[in-house]
């Protein structure tokens, strides 16, 4: 059964990316089109099984302590977020950004057969330990400094 813990405090948007090439960085734009049982219109990932993939600003900011010079939509995320942990959600959870979008978690962290194009670009690719990836159930629209937080079935 999907879990959403107590400790799962509201969040919000950092960023919001796309790319149309698998493996590459994504870039940031200000709005975007979420697509029920599709993804974000526009991001090569629509239409697969991990439709929108999600990254935590907080790992973002450990590898960069580390010297990595990455700007959101390095590791290939869709959104980055601040203030939720992503790490306390389980597959099946859900979560709820801007007015009426809600994603269902379904897959955390990836493994990866051989290293990306990000791992060879940056020397290191945090989405298969952080990184959690999600369906869309709700479409609508997110913009940068909506707010995410976990919801509860009822």
């Amino acid at each position: 059964m999907a879990t959403i813990k107590e400790s799962s405090s509201p969040g919000r948007v950092q960023a919001v990316c796309v790319s149309g090439e698998k493996g590459a960085k994504k870039y940031n734009i200000k709005i975007a089109l979420f697509k029920e049982n599709f993804g974000i219109i526009n991001d090569v990932h629509a239409g697969s099984q991990r439709q929108v993939s999600l990254l935590a600003e907080e790992s973002i900011v450990k590898m960069r302590e580390k010297g990595l010079k990455v700007k959101f939509g390095g590791f290939a995320e869709n959104i980055v977020t601040k203030g939720i942990d992503l790490k306390c959600l389980t597959v099946g959870a859900k979560i709820k950004m801007g007015k009426n979008v809600i994603l269902e978690i379904t897959q955390l962290g990836k493994k990866c057969l051989s290293p990306c194009a990000i791992y060879y670009k940056i020397g290191d690719c945090i989405m298969p330990r952080d990184g959690i990836f999600a369906k869309v159930l709700k479409g609508g629209r997110v913009k940068v400094g909506d707010r995410l937080e976990g919801i509860k079935d009822v």
